[in-house]
């Protein structure tokens, strides 16, 4: 299984470039899409799960080409969207059994055995019969994966599948992919969280403005920020002009002032503050100081 993306851009208003150039290469397992809002990530989602044409480039998942075989694309494919709802009147397992029918289940004692399987799979068993509407919001992001996985997909795309998650539902959450992507498909998590790359996937890719950023492992990544990483206990004073002069990862209270965390291009003062960097770091780092913004 593997995606190929060549040369993919997405042009709005004949100006705006969503996407510019984008060439990329992605295997099977977990696979992270990182950048800011407004980055292109969504745009290169859509793309591929066929919801929405490029401007120009060619896209081939599976040896399928996006443009001549969006029916084939779609049959091997589970989506889970950013704003995924359900309907407000029917119960966990109705809206579930209604998701396997669209993926093409439809002997119904097969379809009520992967229904179980997949509320069993995803915790939500113990709910089956409470109203979809009632469910919390980490029980349903985790309904939303379950339809996004009731046809076995060989690719699943994720859309910010954390944001506005308690860190409970969010570790819960990142199991679920993480177990999944041991299976033989492609997972695609999509997102602006950096905790949601570093624990889970093996490859990653950062689109800034449209643009493919780097592409490669979380570890290669944060060895962009090797040197640039620092830790200091400071009072307010020195707190405040540190502010002012670094981006800051972290402050947090201490014995005799905060302790905090920031990046730096080059600075000698606090070489002797200087700490291993994390993806966190990397990130902050990366967008500070080698794309301007």
């Amino acid at each position: 299984m593997e995606i190929q993306i060549n040369s993919l851009s997405k042009v709005y208003n004949k100006k705006k470039f969503a996407l510019n150039n984008v060439n990329l290469t992605i295997g099977n397992g977990l696979f992270g899409l990182l950048g800011p809002n407004g980055a292109g990530k969504t745009t290169l989602m859509r793309i591929l799960v066929t919801l929405m044409s490029p401007t120009d480039g060619t896209v081939s998942i599976d040896g399928y080409d996006l443009a001549k075989h969006r029916g084939k694309i779609r049959a091997i494919t589970g989506y889970l969207p950013q704003g995924f709802s359900t309907f407000p009147k029917i119960k966990t397992w109705e809206f579930l059994d209604y998701s396997a029918r669209l993926a093409g289940l439809f002997n119904k004692s097969e379809r009520n055995s992967k229904v179980d399987e997949m509320l069993e799979k995803v915790g939500l068993f113990d709910v089956r019969d409470r109203l979809a509407k009632k469910l919390s919001g980490g029980m349903k992001r985790r309904l939303g994966i379950a339809q996004a996985l009731i046809g076995d997909p060989k690719l699943l795309i994720v859309d910010e599948p954390t944001t506005g998650l308690d860190p409970e539902e969010r570790i819960r959450f990142r199991n679920i992919l993480t177990d999944m992507g041991r299976e033989d498909r492609i997972i695609i998590l999509s997102t602006h969280i950096v905790g949601d790359i570093s624990s889970t996937c093996n490859d990653m890719a950062l689109l800034v403005e449209g643009n493919l950023a780097f592409h490669g492992p979380p570890d290669e990544f944060i060895r962009i920020a090797d040197g640039h990483t620092f830790q200091k206990e400071v009072l307010d004073d020195e707190l405040a002009i540190i502010k002012e002069q670094y981006p800051i990862i972290s402050t947090i209270p201490a014995s005799h002032g905060w302790q905090v965390e920031f990046v730096a291009d080059d600075d000698g003062i606090y070489q002797e503050h200087m700490i291993p960097p994390h993806l966190e770091h990397a990130y902050v780092y990366f967008m500070e100081h080698k794309t301007g913004q």
